[in-house]
């Protein structure tokens, strides 16, 4: 299906090779170059379909949308942008755009995208402000794979569908979810996220649907489930495959009927939540293996997403990595800057532990590295470090052992690094071997080897105590 076009865009290259492009498939093509130009346009003769860029010498080109749709409700209109953002995707949509394509693009794309939107007119436009946009922001990327993942939130954020996001672990899913619940109609309402992993299978449907007291045993007062504590709002199930089959049944039982009951209770509940489903397996196969309900997979599949890993979008590894940096500044670490060849290096490593990996490891770099400029030296240090602490050699002496202690700690638990906790802890990982050194060194007379570390015997028997040391039976003080 042909009809006539108006591209505006003021690169006259990108304008030439556009309109020829839908010249060649047989519409009639007119061009701009700013806004007033459009507007001239526009005044003239009214076309099928209107692209445009976003930011033009006289304006945004958004806001000129927002007019134009308001003024000609029948005019669709396709936006294309190098502002690859999710902001920008949804903000597109959100003005009543038909379709946002971002640069750049592939000619195919926008000729079927005209096709599309000659044929079946305008979509009607959500209702979300500009200033409430602010969800998006905790998604990082500009590679084509996450582009077209922000194409697919814009197109859902408006509406109650079930959305179904894969990826694998660590790739940002609960981001996602946040995302979609923060830029919809239901974002005043809470946003109750409930990871099935985590839950004992005897308990998932009590999480879920509530208990009453009594219901079973240890039940002692009422509890609301989560259906019920996000009313009105998005309930996000994450690894929705590790949910057992009765649970999967009730499930399927709610999302066909909009109401449950909790366990142990008999009074019906309206199920007022949007879901939103998250899973790093392959939901189809455990479907053909009899390990979840087909009819299940279906409703739940209604929109899915498909986050790609941290290796198949490497070129938004160094603004991700710049992104975590900035935000472990602003809770109080030092701030730090990647050298060229340190960013040359993430973008090749692989990233088996996705997103939350490099985040993780940037937080390690700006808590821990002397230096302010990180180089690719010290980020193949860290990535090699990964499997085995450094040890200390004699000459590096007990302040190397720590600081390696430190980078173990941040990698396998980093909330450590935060909590409060870290102090005593490492404290108390010297001090033990040092005190049972000497113990052991003066045959367990706790005042002999008080008097070698320089403290009381009162000031020993307490780091004894708390320490949990338990030197069985002590010989007499100054027995021999």
């Amino acid at each position: 299906m042909t009809g006539s076009v108006l591209v505006v865009d003021d690169d006259s290259a990108i304008r030439t090779v556009v309109a020829a492009a839908l010249r060649r498939e047989g519409h009639a093509v007119t061009t701009a170059a700013s806004l007033a130009e459009l507007r001239r346009a526009i005044g003239a003769a009214l076309p099928d379909v209107l692209v445009t860029d976003v930011i033009l010498p006289d304006g945004n080109g958004l806001d000129e949308v927002a007019k134009l749709t308001a003024e000609h409700p029948a005019l669709p209109v396709i936006v294309f942008s190098a502002q690859n953002t999710l902001a920008t995707a949804v903000r597109a949509t959100e003005v009543g755009a038909f379709d946002y394509l971002p640069k750049p693009f592939d000619l195919d794309v926008l000729g079927q995208a005209v096709r599309s939107a000659i044929a079946r007119g305008r979509r009607a436009p959500a209702e979300l402000p500009e200033d409430e946009l602010s969800g998006g922001a905790s998604l990082i990327g500009r590679s084509p794979a996450m582009q077209e993942v922000y194409r697919v939130i814009a197109r859902v954020v408006a509406n109650d569908l079930t959305v179904l996001i894969s990826g694998e672990s660590g790739t940002g899913k609960e981001l996602v979810a946040s995302a979609i619940h923060d830029m919809g109609p239901r974002r005043r309402a809470p946003f109750v996220a409930l990871n099935m992993a985590a839950i004992p299978r005897d308990l998932i449907e009590a999480e879920l649907f509530g208990h009453e007291r009594g219901a079973f045993t240890g039940a002692a007062t009422r509890m609301a489930g989560k259906f019920e504590q996000a009313a009105g709002g998005t309930l996000f199930l994450d690894e929705i495959g590790d949910m057992p089959m009765d649970a999967q049944t009730r499930l399927l039982r709610v999302l066909q009927q909009g109401e449950f009951t909790t366990v142990g209770g008999a009074r019906t509940i309206k199920a007022d939540v949007r879901i939103v489903a998250a899973t790093n397996k392959d939901l189809a196969a455990l479907v053909q293996s009899g390990q979840f309900r087909e009819d299940l997979f279906y409703r739940l599949n209604v929109v899915p997403i498909a986050l790609p890993s941290l290796r198949e979008r490497r070129a938004d590894v160094p603004l991700l990595a710049r992104h975590f940096l900035d935000r472990a500044a602003e809770s109080g670490l030092p701030r730090k800057r990647l050298a060229v060849d340190a960013v040359a290096v993430l973008e090749g490593y692989d990233w088996p532990g996705n997103v939350r990996q490099l985040e993780n490891l940037m937080r390690r770099i700006a808590a821990l590295s002397r230096d302010e400029v990180i180089d690719g030296d010290a980020i193949r240090r860290a990535l090699g470090e990964t499997n085995a602490a450094p040890i200390a050699t004699r000459d590096e002496g007990i302040e190397a052992a720590v600081r390696a202690r430190l980078e173990r700690i941040a990698i396998e638990e980093p909330r450590v690094l935060d909590d409060g906790t870290l102090y005593d802890r490492i404290i108390g990982e010297v001090e033990r071997p040092l005190i049972e050194a000497m113990l052991g060194r003066h045959g367990g007379n706790q005042l002999r080897a008080a008097r070698a570390l320089g403290i009381n015997r009162n000031t020993l028997r307490k780091r004894l105590d708390t320490l949990g040391i338990d030197m069985g039976p002590v010989r007499p003080d100054g027995a021999e």
